[in-house]
């Protein structure tokens, strides 16, 4: 009877490091499987960073303007289905425009792996409050009724937004702490309080803007955060405020970054981040940031 006892044991054994064994070879192999990283493409260099376009095919499709809880807009999104799903970042215009003032964003930021939906306000008109929701809204829609829900990660989310549009995301992230990016573009508001703020966020300043002056809005902004939040700060170099109309090579390659880093957790995207790029320089006139932790 010991003996079968014995045996018995040892088979018992054997069998749970069977069973070990096919859990270890059924772990995904992808990047992401023991960091919680969310690659996608290529190792990243200078160059694919300030490319005007990443390793991504992309698509776009219209948002009416009679959808309820913002203004439609313009969804861009990668092409591939064979990449898994992909983050996805919510923008709104400033005071008076519309998502077409910022079309350099959809495609340059969609083919870097994103879906990026350029939305417009229910009035051009509406402070950054307002936007804040409208901005919600969006990504509620772009998750649950879009073309491209099935190609997001609703875990995944950020918010970015211009002049007004950039206040609405500061309150949008002070407001949801689940998101996981925030990227401001000279941004505009009246209250300058960010301190409930923990989703990791970049603000892009402009050194000559008389709208929303660097002194008055981001400087503020960034200073209220918390540095446990992670936060960056980029000025750039003699710019004015409708600088984010425009495809500022700086500006698109610190919108990467950020969300490569903490949208899809990507730690390859950590060199352009830590060590910081020097400042003052040709592009850029004041840096500041936390590294990530």
């Amino acid at each position: 009877m010991r003996q079968k006892s014995v045996l018995g044991s040892i088979a018992a054994l054997l069998a749970s490091l069977s069973l070990a064994v096919v859990a270890v070879v059924a772990q995904p192999t992808g990047a992401g499987a023991q960091t919680g990283e969310f690659r996608k493409g290529p190792d990243p260099t200078e160059a694919s960073v300030r490319a005007d376009r990443g390793p991504f095919a992309t698509t776009t499709a219209s948002v009416s303007s009679l959808v309820a809880g913002f203004g439609g807009g313009t969804i861009h999104y990668p092409t591939t289905t064979t990449q898994g799903t992909f983050g996805a970042i919510a923008f709104a215009p400033g005071f008076t425009a519309s998502s077409s003032s910022y079309a350099w964003i959809g495609p340059r930021i969609a083919s870097q792996g994103f879906v990026v939906f350029l939305i417009n306000t229910d009035s051009r008109f509406d402070f950054p409050a307002s936007r804040a929701t409208q901005l919600q809204n969006a990504l509620n829609y772009l998750v649950n009724q879009s073309v491209a829900a099935s190609r997001i990660d609703r875990n995944r989310l950020a918010v970015g937004g211009h002049s007004m549009g950039g206040g609405g995301s500061l309150i949008a992230a002070d407001n949801n702490a689940s998101l996981q990016a925030a990227v401001p573009l000279q941004p505009w508001n009246t209250g300058t309080n960010f301190s409930g703020v923990n989703v990791p966020t970049m603000i892009v300043g402009a050194e000559n803007d008389t709208v929303a002056s660097v002194a008055s809005h981001s400087e503020p902004f960034y200073n209220s955060i918390p540095a446990a939040s992670e936060k960056a700060y980029v000025e750039l170099n003699g710019a004015s405020h409708g600088v984010g109309t425009t495809a500022n090579v700086v500006q698109a390659k610190s919108m990467i970054v950020w969300l490569k880093r903490y949208v899809d957790n990507d730690t390859r995207y950590e060199q352009f981040i830590c060590p910081p790029p020097p400042a003052p320089s040709a592009e850029i006139q004041e840096y500041r940031n936390t590294c990530p932790g």
